[in-house]
């Protein structure tokens, strides 16, 4: 902790839009500051190939880290689960508050409603973003197949150019990308005669940053591990 009782961010990223937000958010409030490599806790929100280096500044520091970055593949999952071992990490694709509650509600409706519920997932983004689907829809995907005890890879479905009948138990996916738009998500549960919508609709990246610095505050002098904003938010 600083002097003055702030904990101490250390931001990568700082130039995009999230590093924007988060320095607006924490120079709006008195817990925490931006304070570069003398920091209590680290933020990664940067791109996939940077990750390895982020890391390694994190466990150099040895000081827990939380990355925000989405797109990670099989070999950046790796690397945050070995990083895991000697500090505490939390990989966190949406740091909103309720995208993750979102995503509990998710897994406890689909355990809930029997197979005869088709499941869909809906997002949209701004233009320029690069991944698809978002790694929000994956996160919320992986939620609904975990609730149905199978796995995102079992059941996730992504293109249908070919035509056919929709396939008996998987999840699809739907991505719309256009103007400026912050994030929208949908999980769209379909049954004969009713559909059940859980949604979440983003109408400020400031809401990515406090969900963030929640997480900081929650990650500070937090025993190695991974964690998920599930942890943070209390959620089994």
């Amino acid at each position: 902790m600083a002097g003055n009782g702030k904990l101490r961010i250390g931001l990568f990223g700082a130039g995009g839009r999230m590093g924007g937000a988060i320095a607006r958010a924490a120079a709006a409030g008195d817990e925490v500051e931006i304070a570069g490599s003398e920091a209590d806790v680290f933020l990664d929100f940067t791109a996939p190939d940077a990750l390895r280096a982020n890391l390694r500044s994190a466990l150099e520091a040895g000081r827990p880290i939380l990355v925000g970055t989405t797109g990670l593949g099989k070999e950046h999952r790796r690397e945050l689960e070995a990083a895991a071992r000697d500090v505490a990490v939390i990989h966190a694709p949406n740091t909103s508050l309720g995208v993750n509650l979102l995503r509990h509600l998710v897994g406890e409706a689909a355990a809930r409603l029997g197979p005869e519920w088709d499941i869909e997932v809906l997002e949209m983004h701004h233009r320029s973003k690069k991944d698809s689907p978002s790694g929000t829809a994956l996160l919320l995907g992986a939620s609904a197949a975990e609730g149905r005890g199978a796995t995102l890879q079992a059941l996730s479905r992504f293109d249908r150019m070919g035509g056919g009948e929709r396939e008996p138990g998987t999840i699809g996916y739907a991505s719309l990308r256009g103007g400026s738009v912050v994030g929208e998500h949908v999980v769209i549960f379909a049954a004969e005669g009713e559909r059940v919508e859980l949604a979440h609709r983003a109408e400020s990246r400031d809401i990515f940053a406090r969900g963030a610095l929640t997480a900081a505050r929650w990650l500070a002098g937090r025993s190695p591990g991974l964690y998920t904003m599930a942890d943070v938010l209390g959620l089994p």
